[in-house]
């Protein structure tokens, strides 16, 4: 990829607004077979409304494709049940579109 003398490639994170979501999920302990509701972190990216200043054509491709999404942030949660108490990997989807 080329780039016109003094132009860099824009950072993707700049054609988001980042912040830090708490989602209540319901999910069955492997171990003791025990349902609960458990608290996941999830970090959204919200596709800003409008382009960065100083964006190049190629990073202008790169903002219409971009989309709304959501991340994972804990891989782990721990079994509410006291007799229990083990810790369990989440499994499923780490990334959602919105």
């Amino acid at each position: 990829m080329l780039l016109p003398v003094g132009a860099a490639a824009m950072d993707e994170r700049n054609f988001y607004t980042e912040k830090e979501e708490t989602k209540q999920l319901t999910l069955i302990c492997p171990h003791c077979r025990q349902e609960g509701t458990f608290p996941i972190r999830w970090k959204v990216r919200t596709k800003k409304d409008r382009l960065p200043p100083g964006a190049t054509s190629e990073d202008r491709a790169k903002f219409d494709k971009a989309r709304t999404y959501m991340v994972r942030v804990d891989d782990m949660v721990a079994c509410r049940n006291l007799r229990c108490r083990k810790r369990f990997e989440l499994t499923g989807q780490t990334v959602v579109l919105l």
